[in-house]
């Protein structure tokens, strides 16, 4: 069943874009702006936008100036790339497989970044090397998307995605092992901890770490559209139509693998906004592939910040994780799906 199919199935009515495409843009770009702004202002320490433009411009030697530049600023930033490319990986991949539930996890890139992270971890290589994480991370996400390719490569869509499981349930068995074989109590605690995911000691130095590979990644996401559009038809009619289904695969799983690989690299597993961003953005642009990739980078980037604010103000002790709001924010989603499913079904 395609994306489309189960959106028509789940009761969703095809509607005209909301005035145009560009409307819909600028209107998710309005709440982001003012997500960013809140995001400035809120936290344990709640900050008056009038010392946040002090700490903005003022020196650094000022504890507003340190709250904002060095710590907000840069949560916020990460914030945005990270679920900016969630949420067009998202887009890019069900349309691909034409699967409503393909996420960068279904294809293995979040287990092999996860895995890599797990890895600089477990031998306390992250102690010696304070970027050893997201460079290991990055590491394990382009090799699992390379094994994904290489085991799916030219036995079509279901392949892919079986390929993608194979890899990812492979990545998630090695994770289990080393917190099984974990060498003290703080190594386990410390991967678990990473594992939750969470933008807490988010830094400049891992922006301008990860933020080249999301950018080229998001750019060999974003020139998939006419061909998912062509793809939307079925892989007959779109090779028919000039597309060269191999070509989109692999630019596909490289932009992913790039992408969703550095943001996890300094996130740690943060799911569901890869999931969820597509199907908030689809009823609005007709359910054209193409026309769904930017809105849902601004979407997964509206949510995710969201989730980073709400996580600072939910006060239980220690800061909820990143990682566990996300999915308690993203299955009632999937929980209204089942039962709108049960409501239509003959």
């Amino acid at each position: 069943m395609t994306v489309e199919s189960l959106d028509r199935v789940a009761g969703t009515k095809r509607h005209r874009p909301v005035n145009s495409v560009y409307a819909l843009n600028a209107a998710i770009f309005f709440i982001l702006c003012a997500l960013m702004a809140v995001s400035l202002l809120a936290g344990r320490v709640w900050l008056s936008p009038a010392e946040v433009l002090n700490g903005l411009f003022a020196s650094q030697s000022q504890l507003s100036s340190l709250i904002v530049v060095e710590l907000r600023l840069p949560r916020a930033v990460l914030a945005i790339a990270v679920g900016a490319t969630l949420g067009m990986s998202g887009a890019v991949l069900q349309g691909l497989t034409r699967n409503p539930l393909a996420e960068p996890a279904l294809l293995g890139v979040t287990s092999g970044a996860s895995l890599g992270a797990v890895i600089a971890i477990y031998f306390g290589v992250s102690q010696i090397l304070s970027s050893a994480i997201p460079v290991f991370g990055l590491i394990g996400a382009l090799a699992a998307m390379s094994l994904t390719f290489a085991l799916g490569r030219g036995g079509g869509t279901l392949s892919l995605i079986l390929a993608g499981t194979a890899v990812n349930t492979f990545g998630a068995a090695l994770i289990a092992l080393a917190l099984n074989l974990a060498p003290g109590v703080d190594a386990a605690y410390e991967i678990v901890t990473w594992l939750m995911g969470s933008l807490a000691n988010s830094s400049w130095n891992d922006i301008v770490l990860v933020l080249p590979f999301i950018l080229g990644g998001c750019a060999l996401l974003a020139v998939t559209g006419r061909a998912l559009d062509a793809l939307s038809l079925g892989e007959a009619q779109a090779e028919s139509l000039g597309i060269d289904l191999r070509r989109l695969n692999l630019m596909a799983l490289a932009g992913t693998a790039m992408a969703v690989g550095a943001a996890t690299s300094v996130t740690g597993a943060v799911g569901f906004i890869g999931l969820v961003a597509p199907h908030l953005i689809r009823p609005f642009v007709a359910y054209q592939p193409s026309r769904i990739l930017l809105p849902s980078a601004m979407a997964g980037a509206v949510l995710l910040l969201g989730a980073d604010i709400a996580t600072r103000l939910i006060s239980v002790g220690p800061e909820m994780k990143l990682g566990v709001f996300t999915a308690l924010l993203g299955t009632p989603f999937f929980f209204w799906l089942v039962l709108r499913l049960r409501r239509t079904s003959p």
